[in-house]
Order: structure tokens, then sequence, then C-alpha cells
């Protein structure tokens, strides 16, 4: 299953952090989940790259042109049984730092925007539906 966050067109960038910035800022989204959440994530990687590749979009069905901020693959939690083989490879959530760069005008937006992108892939490994991320604010 993948399952991920977009915003709308027509950005500028306006911030822009090195990749050694940007990976501080998820990791720093990341810390600020519940360690009861957390804990539950031990086959999860949580990975920054530049942009989403024109496969994923396409598996997404979203167009070249629609940012994708961040993506969730593997199956979520609920799906997840005591009595299946361990997965092959883990679940990884990416983050697209060009995309949010893109969307935010301050650093402060660009931060906050990472944490929101971060808690909704996450809440995809949780079980969490789009319809349910958008009523909770982080559609």
């Amino acid at each position: 299953m993948k399952t991920g966050a977009s915003i709308d067109a027509e950005m500028v960038t306006l911030v822009k952090l090195s990749q050694k910035e940007f990976d501080k800022a998820v990791r720093q989204a990341y810390k600020r989940i519940p360690v009861e959440i957390r804990e539950r994530m031990d086959n999860v990687i949580v990975t920054v790259k530049r942009r989403p590749t024109r496969e994923m979009l396409e598996e997404m069905g979203y167009p070249p042109d629609e940012p994708l901020l961040g993506l969730y693959e593997g199956d979520s939690l609920q799906e997840h049984s005591f009595f299946a083989p361990p997965p092959l490879h883990p679940d990884t959530i990416f983050i697209f730092q060009e995309p949010l760069e893109e969307m935010c005008e301050t650093l402060e937006e660009l931060e906050h925007e990472i944490e929101i992108t971060v808690v909704h892939e996450v809440a995809h490994f949780l079980g969490i539906s789009e319809e349910r991320l958008e009523e909770l604010g982080y559609g």
C-alpha cells in the first residue's frame, strides 16, 4: 500500500536548507512523535529524497507537475500479523525535500510543514485514512 501527502501547484522556492539541515529537521519532527508510537516502528525507515521519482508519482496517480511531499510504502500496522513471516524489506517513509521547500516562505513554515508531513506518513503506518487525516488537520 502506498499513501502520500501533496500540495497545490504554483509555488516559489523561498526557503532552502542543506541536506544535513533538512535531515535534522526531519529527525526533530520524528522525535516529537510519542515514544509509544515510535516503539512500534522498528521495521520502518524514514528517509529524505530530493524529489519523488516518476514511478512514485505514477503509482500514486499524481501528474508530474503536482508536488508530492511524503510517501509511505508498506503495510499499515493494522495489516501486520503475528503469524505472518517478517517482511523481506522494511516499510519506508519518504520525505521529499524540494517540494516542501518550494511551498514555504519561512524557515518556521518549513519546519511546521515537515512535521505535518512526517506525522501524516506515520499516521498511514498506523492505518489512519486520508479522510481521517483531513478531519484531524493533517491532510
